[in-house]
């Protein structure tokens, strides 16, 4: 699968060494509280379960399920909620983890519907960020990687559901994106 990669970016090692940073920098923003993480699936499930275990702090996990993409290299523009309700959020602190912001419209979506449950704090972690214009204005707190707006697969983040379980992140060959499934 890895020959399927034009180019790695970013190796197995070279993402552990920035979640652990990653992990340092929440764990000392949220020492003395209790924080919930809420990852968006399925992208982000890699990433958040190396994550947790790296922030020495008492923790709860939601999930939330999304669909954004619809099987393209773009996102749509639509935002899918997969689940009928919203994790319980109400006076928590949250930190949202997604596998990657690109257009803004996924993020913004989930950050206005947990609003709307009232939480202490809401914060936004990502584990890319894609260089470029947003549809949807969205700020993360945390962010490992600033990439390229080019197509990226590998540590959780797929094309037509291949690539996830890739240990690293690397960018998938033009003529596998254009050809039919």
């Amino acid at each position: 699968m890895q020959g399927d990669l034009e180019r790695i970016l970013f190796d197995e090692t070279a993402i552990l060494r920035r979640l652990d940073e990653i992990a340092a920098q929440i764990s000392n923003d949220y020492r003395d509280r209790e924080l919930t993480v809420i990852a968006v699936l399925n992208g982000s499930l890699v990433f958040m379960a190396d994550l947790m275990r790296r922030i020495p702090l008492p923790l709860k996990l939601d999930c939330l399920s999304v669909a954004s993409y619809h099987g393209k290299t773009e996102p749509s523009g639509e935002v899918i909620f997969k689940q009928i309700a919203p994790p319980d959020v109400q006076d928590r602190h949250i930190l949202i983890l997604d596998d990657i912001l690109d257009s803004g419209h996924t993020l913004a979506a989930i950050r206005e519907k947990l609003e709307t449950a009232k939480p202490r704090s809401i914060r936004v972690c990502v584990l890319l960020s894609k260089k470029k214009r947003r549809a949807r204005h969205v700020d993360a707190d945390y962010v490992g990687f600033e990439i390229e707006d080019e197509f990226v697969v590998g540590y959780g983040l797929d094309f037509r559901e291949r690539y996830r379980n890739l240990p690293c992140i690397g960018v998938l060959r033009k003529e596998l994106i254009a050809r039919p499934d």
